[in-house]
C-alpha cells in the first residue's frame, strides 16, 4: 500500500494494530477522521487517553471501573454470597444485559491455556480462593466459555475449593460447546444462568 503522506501512513499503521482491523479498514477509518471536524478527533483522542490513564480495576471483583469498587459491587441490592466467575468484562456485560443475575462477579482476566503460556498464576484465581476460604461466598457459578480452556479453568478452580462448604454450579449448556458468552443471545444466556446445574453433574455429563 503506497501512501502520499508519511503522517497518514503512520496513523494507518497505528490503527491497524487494533485487533480485527487490517490496513484497508484502518485506512478507511483514518480517512473518515480526516473528513470530520477537528473537535471530533480531539474528543476521540482525549477519551482514549482518559481511558488509558484513569480506568481502574475493581478491588473486589477485578471488573473495569471508574472507582475503587465498581457500581455492581457497590449496589446494595445485589446478592454478595452468589458469585459468577467470568473471563473478562465482555462476559459481565453479556450477563448483565439479560437482567437474570443479581449476584456479584469475579473476573479472572482470561482462561488457563498452556499453549498460550497462561497458567493459574497469571489469572485472578488466588483472590477468588481467598473469598471462598473467608466464607464470603455461598454459591460459585462457573460461566466461562464452553471450550477446552474454559473447562480446564473451571475444573482447576473446583479442585481448589471442593473441600469447602460451598455450592458450585455451571451455566446450563444452552450455550453451544465452543461458544463465547459475548456472542450468545440474551434469552439463551439468561436461561443458562437461571437453569444452571451443579458443577459435579457437568463433570459426569
Amino acid at each position: 500500500m503506497d501512501f502520499s503522506s508519511k503522517i497518514l501512513e503512520n496513523a494507518v499503521n497505528e490503527v491497524s494494530r487494533l485487533p480485527g482491523i487490517g490496513k484497508r479498514t484502518a485506512l478507511r477509518l483514518v480517512l473518515h477522521l480526516l473528513k470530520q471536524p477537528s473537535e471530533n478527533t480531539k474528543f476521540l483522542s482525549e477519551a482514549l487517553l482518559h481511558l488509558r490513564n484513569d480506568v481502574k480495576n475493581c478491588e473486589k471483583c477485578h471488573n473495569i471501573s471508574d472507582t475503587v469498587l465498581c457500581n455492581i459491587c457497590q449496589n446494595p441490592k445485589r446478592t454478595p454470597e452468589i458469585v459468577c466467575v467470568v473471563e473478562d468484562i465482555r462476559d459481565v456485560m453479556a450477563i448483565e444485559s439479560t437482567s437474570q443475575f443479581q449476584g456479584l462477579y469475579h473476573v479472572l482476566g482470561g482462561k488457563i491455556s498452556p499453549i498460550e503460556g497462561i497458567g493459574p498464576q497469571n489469572l485472578k484465581i488466588d483472590s477468588l480462593i481467598t473469598k471462598v476460604k473467608n466464607g464470603e461466598i455461598k454459591e460459585l457459578i462457573f460461566a466461562l466459555s464452553s471450550t477446552m480452556e474454559g473447562d480446564t479453568t473451571n475444573f482447576y478452580i473446583y479442585k481448589q475449593i471442593e473441600k469447602f462448604d460451598i455450592t458450585t454450579s455451571t451455566i446450563a449448556r444452552g450455550i453451544a460447546v465452543g461458544d463465547e458468552l459475548e456472542y450468545a443471545d440474551e434469552v439463551t444466556l439468561g436461561r443458562s444462568i437461571v437453569n444452571r446445574i451443579p458443577f459435579e453433574q457437568s463433570i459426569r455429563g
